[in-house]
């Protein structure tokens, strides 16, 4: 008697044939545990998201851990290495590089065209997140540079008009140093800002030849961004020598005498708990770019979710992440915690706050540090810091960058040796 013969006739066992409804075993029950960094979520959010999440997934059970920022490198690393890993995991879009390099990730490629809607992810937090053109990092969300500006100091100088490229940047940063007034506060290292500038030129920090990474700060392109820098800089009275933390740009701006800086639209919370007589002072716009059609290049911070190579649950962590990456969660997310959505479709959720809406209007044109697995080893002893000051003193650009390349390159090439042996 054939199988199907007995399931149709064998009333008793009916159950037992997988065949018929209601015959199949139920579903075994799983828990699946995603790590998220401390901050990148509120608990009303999490509450929200596994209330759906679970009643749309029968016999699922999320468990979020947080986890703090401060060593969650080798905490990951750990972990990737383990047999029984968490299934999700939040990275700095920039780390993406340093985890797959170690082989521990799974390849979510297919997963990107055919589930994620890839085509439309910022640049900034996609490229980071794909290596050899396989894809890693599934974007979460992002936050950018903006221009923080003083409404009363611009409207004193008679400009009306917010600027719309670089050289109306120029102009109207100029117009605002009066009485006593700085038309910016740039600190002369703050090589995220450069970087950005580097970028509108077409020019990189660093270029992959075939796996084999090398600095190009004294390309043409890079030494223009450099050359716009050193303008921008020279029309306020920041600290040459230092970064934007030394002293906090935030103290500065509160101090009430300075019309711009570049940073976070949160700083501007920081600026009026310092000094409440600017609240309702202070407004945002994207760096201005080349020309008036298109914003000016910023790097992207934010986070991107990646799932182990080692779990146990591949299917259901990648329903998690597809899930957190939609576009019902990216709005409800972006408009919970002021970030930039990971498309730039999605920018209109923001679009009530004005700050998040000048950050995700430049965020378009956001990029990522080099996605070379050890330029975290750069960052440790950043010779672009030590470039830029040099050249806002007085070097020549061209023999500075050329030096600053070289230990780039250095840095980069030297570890990957010592790898292979």
């Amino acid at each position: 008697m054939s199988v199907a013969t007995a399931c149709a006739t064998t009333g008793a066992l009916l159950t037992g044939c997988g065949m018929l409804p209601g015959s199949a075993p139920e579903e075994k029950s799983k828990t699946i545990t995603v790590w998220l960094m401390k901050d990148s979520a509120s608990q009303e959010f999490l509450k929200r998201f596994t209330e759906e999440f679970e009643r749309n997934h029968a016999n699922t059970t999320l468990e979020f851990q947080i986890q703090p920022w401060a060593g969650i490198g080798p905490k990951v690393n750990k972990a990737l290495e383990s047999d029984s890993p968490p299934d999700v995991i939040e990275v700095g879009n920039t780390h993406v590089a340093q985890y797959a390099d170690r082989g521990g990730l799974q390849n979510l490629t297919l997963e990107s065209v055919r589930d994620f809607g890839g085509d439309d992810w910022l640049p900034g937090l996609a490229e980071p997140g794909r290596i050899s053109n396989a894809q890693y990092g599934i974007p979460w969300y992002a936050a950018n540079r903006v221009v923080i500006y003083r409404k009363d100091l611009f409207q004193q100088a008679g400009i009306k008009t917010l600027p719309r490229d670089r050289t109306e940047w120029l102009q109207a940063t100029n117009d605002l140093n009066t009485n006593g007034n700085q038309g910016i506060y740039l600190a002369g290292q703050d090589w995220y800002t450069l970087s950005g500038f580097i970028w509108d030129e077409g020019g990189e920090l660093a270029a992959d030849a075939g796996g084999k990474w090398s600095g190009t700060l004294h390309s043409e392109a890079a030494l223009k961004g450099m050359q716009f820098y050193k303008k921008m800089q020279g029309l306020g009275r920041g600290p040459r020598d230092a970064d934007e933390e030394k002293p906090p740009q935030a103290d500065m701006f509160a101090q009430g005498d300075i019309a711009q800086i570049i940073a976070t639209p949160g700083t501007a919370k920081l600026v009026e708990q310092k000094n409440p007589q600017l609240r309702g002072k202070l407004g945002f716009f994207p760096l201005p770019g080349k020309t008036e059609d298109t914003p000016g290049a910023v790097f992207i911070g934010g986070s991107d979710l990646v799932i182990p190579e080692r779990t146990d649950e591949r299917r259901a962590a990648i329903e998690v992440v597809k899930a957190l990456a939609s576009e019902k969660w990216q709005k409800d997310l972006a408009r919970t915690m002021n970030y930039v959505p990971n498309k730039g479709s999605l920018a209109s959720a923001v679009a009530g706050e004005e700050g998040v809406a000048a950050m995700a209007r430049g965020a378009v044109a956001g990029h990522a540090t080099p996605a070379s697995p050890k330029w975290g080893d750069v960052e440790a002893d950043n010779p672009i810091k030590k470039y830029m000051t040099k050249v806002l003193n007085g070097a020549p650009a061209a023999v500075a960058a050329k030096q600053a390349s070289a230990e780039i390159t250095e840095v980069l090439q030297r570890v990957g040796k010592e790898e292979e042996e």
